[in-house]
């Protein structure tokens, strides 16, 4: 016999699990002390919402399940938020939760977890792919069976399981339980019918979205563009699955975008290729009628949002969108990738980046690619600062950036990063972020600190939220509450927490600041002082 603690943390030990976040709690503390005996690294983060940013970014990186654990009550409604995001992201992330016990319950109880307190498992259900209370121990097999079964199958993302605290002490029989196979992957029935309308296009565009990161599909996708010569464009969240300076690229469309990609998207397009988003609004920030398409293919798992948002005719590529392109390439195998120039490229004006006596952030981007290494990963925070990064940094190896504006939680990019960090060592972890993200979850630098995982923090600081702050202004001709009287000293703040802190003003402290932030072996906050008047390229949206 063994208790479901230690059958739980041996599972995960197996899975690759070297990691797991959390805020402790009586309900949970079974859990955690077997975590510890059994040698898996419990990183105490400094909100339950950070914990599970940062088992998402860990999911990220290591390709394996990541894990986050809140003790019952707040413990629990305080990681919805990063469920959510972790969903919109595509992150396979176990959620666990406690409960006082199953035998008390229906008494008058502190932290109450069940359907006669909060009833987390209802709300997590809208956040996940599962959530499901493992009231007995003998439960437990066929619960995280379909946990982790739902977590890899499909599209991928988080689930939840309620294990009350003398649930987490019973003792059941072992087991073994393996992570999901991978199944064959569903390839759509109509693909001859799409290669014969690629043949067929005259001016076709490929349009990217974070779908691509998801799957990493990053070279299925430039052959794709490549044998058919299609030009393509990227969303805010596809930024990062193409090189910016490949002949075809034409940069970001909308939120961030460029004039490339608008003026090609107005010149009459015939094949509009889908791959990898579901065409939001945060997508398609700024289309007009004169921009759209003859036609749409659109490549996605589900058929929930297929020919929703562009009203033209619309086929539909079921399936895993990595295997249908990798299925069209080896039909076209014989083909001769076609070369021609077709792309007019308009070079920006370099004088956007200077507003005096601040730092224009769009130079900030420019500054800071310039001294950190191209194989960095960056993770973009939600905010204006990142939207800045989707204009005018350039990609050159696919898989550099991840960024989500689907969800768009503020602070998130700075658990994310942590738990890339703790997935990958070895690698150089950017996070970019701004002023009103850290105020929401900077205290996670903190669990950077205390674990060594020495990320980078670059924020942005413009004394305000910003993409707020210049659309309230201009859609209803003033903007309120939106900037801060006393702004944050984020260099100050990350040294109260143990990091690196240095304040920039000038390119030259950047380039110092970010020198040192590469060397050092600790956490490093480099705050930028951004213009805080100029408007961000975030105004196309309604």
């Amino acid at each position: 016999m063994i208790t479901v603690s230690s059958i739980i943390t041996k599972h995960l030990k197996k899975w690759g699990v070297s990691h797991v976040f959390g805020v402790p709690g009586k309900a949970v503390t079974p859990l955690i002390v077997e975590l510890d005996n059994q040698h898996i690294q419990y990183v105490l983060s400094k909100h339950e919402g950070g914990a599970g940013f940062e088992a998402a970014g860990f999911a990220l990186v290591s390709q394996t399940l990541g894990v986050a654990i809140g003790t019952s009550g707040p413990g629990g409604t305080n990681m919805i938020t990063s469920a959510a995001q972790a969903k919109a992201s595509h992150a396979p992330v176990l959620f666990i939760t406690g409960h006082p016990t199953v035998k008390a319950t229906g008494k008058a109880l502190g932290q109450d977890s069940s359907g006669f307190g909060n009833d987390i498992v209802r709300l997590f259900e809208p956040v996940t792919k599962f959530s499901h209370s493992v009231e007995r121990g003998d439960m437990l097999h066929t619960y995280l069976r379909h946990a982790v079964e739902q977590a890899f199958t499909g599209i991928k993302g988080p689930v939840h399981l309620n294990i009350p605290a003398d649930v987490l002490m019973e003792e059941i029989e072992p087991f073994d339980l393996p992570l999901p196979n991978s199944v064959q992957p569903m390839i759509s029935s109509n693909l001859s019918e799409v290669v014969r309308i690629l043949d067929q296009a005259k001016n076709p565009l490929l349009f990217l979205g974070k779908g691509v990161h998801s799957t990493r599909a990053y070279k299925q996708v430039q052959e794709f563009a490549d044998r058919w010569n299609i030009p393509v464009m990227t969303t805010p969240s596809g930024k990062g699955t193409f090189p910016t300076k490949h002949d075809l690229s034409l940069g970001g469309f909308g939120l961030g975008g460029t004039h490339e990609a608008d003026n090609f998207a107005k010149q009459n397009v015939d094949v509009m290729v889908v791959i990898g988003t579901r065409l939001s609004d945060m997508s398609l920030a700024g289309v007009t009628k004169e921009m759209y398409p003859k036609k749409i293919i659109h490549f996605d798992m589900d058929v929930t949002f297929i020919g929703k948002s562009i009203p033209v005719p619309t086929i539909a590529v079921l399936g895993d969108l990595r295997a249908n392109v990798e299925k069209i390439l080896e039909l076209t195998s014989d083909r001769t990738p076609k070369k021609s120039s077709i792309i007019n490229r308009i070079q920006s004006n370099p004088n956007h980046y200077y507003t005096e006596p601040y730092i224009s952030s769009g130079l900030a981007i420019k500054t800071i690619q310039s001294r950190i290494p191209e194989e960095s990963l960056i993770f973009g925070d939600c905010g204006s600062h990142t939207f800045f990064a989707i204009r005018d940094l350039d990609i050159h190896q696919p898989g550099t950036f991840i960024f989500d504006s689907y969800f768009g939680a503020m602070g998130h990019g700075i658990g994310y990063s942590i738990g890339a960090k703790a997935a990958s060592p070895d690698r150089n972890i950017v996070c970019l972020t701004g002023d009103g993200c850290l105020l929401m979850h900077g205290t996670e630098i903190s669990t950077s600190v205390n674990y060594n995982f020495p990320v980078i923090f670059v924020v942005l600081n413009n004394k305000r939220l910003d993409m707020v702050d210049k659309g309230m202004a201009a859609h209803l001709g003033k903007a309120v509450g939106t900037s801060y009287d006393i702004p944050v000293n984020g260099a100050l703040f990350g040294k109260s927490l143990g990091a690196h802190g240095f304040r920039c003003s000038t390119i030259e402290e950047i380039h110092d600041a970010l020198d040192f932030a590469i060397q050092a072996n600790r956490s490093t906050i480099v705050e930028i002082m951004v213009d805080p008047y100029e408007i961000p390229p975030t105004m196309k949206r309604g």
